[in-house]
């Protein structure tokens, strides 16, 4: 079944390239579809064009297909183009004519619209709990590993004394920062398209500010035009959000890859957790971390992908809009996918103690060791020229460091301003 049939049938080559592969990626949003269908039926009740008996009647058999799309039974064969005219055809095969008019007074564009939105709505809300999840297990990590030191590296040469507290609490507090970015999508994306149709309206008296009630929706998109517009503006923002969650979590997997290596081997992970060589029975693969940093970055790139494909349409209503669907949603997916995985797997870190006083690490206090000057008098200058001739040397004595008291340092990790600033 075809939305748009006038009794003809297209060219089998273009129909298999057009349909791409709509028929599995639909099913993530078949019951936003659904839910979006039973507020137009309700609207159309309204102001009447379908009776209260034809409602109850539409209602109940989209309730009933509801139930199967959240208990995973519905499927969408494939002589249905997507999402879309499958449940068109299971209320028009039930109720006859009563079926028929579901379509009426929206289109094909703004019906998935609306599906969308409803989806990017509900799994921004979801990728934000997980993120809340991550953010507290690093903190209680933070908490735990405070007092454990760890080499600081500039240039991936030996630099200053950092600790397990700061590194586990850097990225928490960066979470921060890509929660501010997934709420500002959220409210982009909380806005309600249903009743803009094709993008010019309709002629019908509907009642859009219903249907913005029934769907929960904060708000609507006024103006048609700007509704169909949105498409592909919802997409980049969310991507961009998307990959600001996967750059920090990619970074932190880089360090977790290069800490585990024996020549740093600050970190290891239980057995279970690591994967092994085909050939060297030694090896203890930190696989899944790779995994995660380069799920990330992939998704990192679908900004790009959702520029180029929208950033010179005009307006109106293009079939570009299409390849958005695949990729957008894969990375919803894969995002939450890989927040379960690294909050799984990061609570399960084991810190080693590091050693400072070894040979490679010589020179990591020697800004304290300047610092301790100006503390006795010496300007800063002249301080660090000291220093800087007993490296020069071979004549420096490592000091035992002093104490980092300011906030957002070593001894003063400042964990509960962070939590403060965590987006209520």
């Amino acid at each position: 079944m075809k939305l748009w049939d006038k009794g003809f049938s297209i060219d089998k080559k273009i129909e298999e390239f057009t349909v791409g592969n709509d028929r599995v990626i639909d099913l993530h949003i078949a019951k936003y579809d659904i839910k979006a269908s039973i507020a137009h039926a309700e609207m159309l009740n309204s102001i009447g064009i379908l009776t209260d008996s034809e409602f109850k009647a539409l209602q109940k058999e989209l309730n009933n297909l509801l139930d199967e799309a959240n208990n995973h039974r519905l499927t969408i064969e494939d002589s249905f183009e997507d999402i879309h005219s499958k449940i068109e055809y299971e209320l028009t095969l039930k109720l006859g004519e009563t079926g028929k008019k579901i379509h009426t007074a929206r289109s094909r564009n703004d019906q998935v619209l609306v599906a969308l939105q409803l989806y990017y709505m509900d799994n921004i809300n979801i990728i934000n709990k997980k993120v809340k999840t991550l953010f507290d297990t690093l903190l209680d990590l933070s908490v735990i590993h405070k007092d454990k030191l760890l080499p600081g590296y500039t240039h991936l040469q030996v630099a200053m004394p950092s600790s397990f507290g700061l590194w586990f609490s850097a990225y928490a507090e960066l979470l921060i920062d890509d929660v501010h970015l997934l709420n500002a999508v959220l409210a982009i994306v909380d806005q309600n398209p249903l009743g803009s149709a094709a993008g010019y309206g309709s002629s019908f008296p509907i009642d859009r500010e219903l249907t913005t009630k029934s769907l929960k929706f904060s708000t609507l998109k006024f103006n048609v035009v700007a509704a169909q517009l949105s498409r592909g503006k919802s997409e980049r923002s969310l991507a961009m959000a998307l990959g600001s969650v996967c750059n920090t979590i990619s970074r932190f997997a880089m360090d977790i890859c290069l800490y585990m290596s024996q020549n740093f081997n600050f970190i290891s992970f239980p057995d279970e957790l690591t994967t092994g060589s085909s050939i060297m029975p030694h090896k203890k693969n930190p696989d899944v971390f790779e995994l995660i940093r380069g799920k990330c970055n992939k998704i990192q790139a679908l900004y790009s992908e959702m520029l180029l494909l929208t950033n010179n349409l005009p307006s109106g209503y293009h079939r570009d809009y299409q390849l958005l669907k695949e990729n957008m949603i894969d990375a919803i997916e894969t995002t939450k996918d890989v927040l379960d995985i690294f909050e799984y797997s990061i609570k399960q870190i084991i810190v080693n103690d590091i050693d400072l006083t070894d040979e490679k690490y010589k020179y990591i206090f020697t800004v304290d060791s300047i610092n301790n000057l100006i503390i006795d008098g010496m300007s800063f200058r002249d301080a660090y020229k000291n220093i800087g001739e007993k490296v020069q040397s071979g004549t420096y004595q490592q000091d035992a460091g002093r104490a980092h008291t300011h906030l957002g340092s070593i001894h003063n990790l400042g964990l509960e301003k962070i939590k403060e600033k965590y987006p209520k």
